[in-house]
């Protein structure tokens, strides 16, 4: 009886939009990303603790977390997800960007080459930095094991592992969180907004145009105000993992899907 209490009054509080977007850019562009950042993030988590997780990468004042509401859309069904022709394109599609060297599979190598492409651009701090490289070795090692130069993920055993994710609760609401710091890299301004141009430097570090760039951001910018906010930017690349409806904008997220 509790428990549904306080889901209706975390419904009541997402419904009525008592988290608006400069909340969500509190979290990540405070004062102090260290000291009161950490403060608006930890007093969210006493508010919604099923939607923050208490990882190492809340300590630099990202928050991570999504919406009760979006959590319950994405609880588990009976029919298993991750079998349609299109989701197996857009996780190839993946595929093909993190493996940076291009030799048909990913390595941890390719891991920690991507995310040096998006600390060189040089908008994170040293310490985000640094949790980026922390957070990128954790999301390996939780989902394809030992750091090892011998363990290869062709695209099978990717598609294999990613239709796992989907498929667990647990693992597929931590899925976005290396997004955040995507975000940050590319957020040249700093101002909690990512515009088309800030966008090309995303697109540039995963190996594509300028025009693919253009083309997604028309496609995902869905009010058509000229950029995307924090918490846009997480829920369209989360989306992408997740969704297999083909109507959503959010297959243009990572770029053109492959053949």
């Amino acid at each position: 009886m509790t428990t549904t209490l306080l889901r209706t009054g975390l419904r009541f509080v997402v419904s009525n939009k008592c988290f608006k977007k400069r909340a969500i850019s509190a979290l990540c562009y405070g004062i102090s990303e260290k000291q009161n950042i950490l403060l608006k993030c930890n007093q969210y988590y006493k508010i919604s603790p099923r939607t923050c997780s208490t990882r190492s990468v809340h300590q630099t004042g990202i928050s991570t977390s999504v919406s009760e509401q979006e959590s319950d859309n994405d609880s588990d069904t009976e029919e298993e997800k991750g079998q349609s022709l299109f989701w197996r394109r857009k996780m190839r599609t993946l595929h093909s960007h993190l493996d940076i060297n291009k030799d048909g599979v990913i390595s941890h190598d390719d891991f920690m080459l991507l995310a040096e492409r998006f600390s060189n651009l040089g908008h994170l701090t040293p310490e985000l930095k640094k949790e980026f490289k922390k957070v990128i070795n954790e999301v390996w090692e939780e989902q394809w094991g030992e750091i090892s130069p011998y363990n290869l993920i062709c695209i099978e055993k990717y598609l294999e592992q990613m239709q796992h994710v989907i498929n667990d609760s647990s693992l597929k609401r931590r899925c976005h969180y290396f997004l955040p710091f995507l975000f940050k890299a590319v957020d040249k301004n700093r101002d909690g907004e990512i515009s088309v141009q800030e966008f090309k430097l995303f697109f540039q570090c995963l190996g594509l145009t300028h025009d693919d760039a253009v083309i997604s951001f028309s496609h995902i910018d869905i009010n058509d105000d000229g950029k995307i906010s924090f918490e846009e930017f997480i829920t369209l690349g989360r989306e992408f993992f997740l969704t297999e409806d083909p109507t959503k904008p959010s297959k243009y997220f990572w770029g053109p899907l492959v053949d």
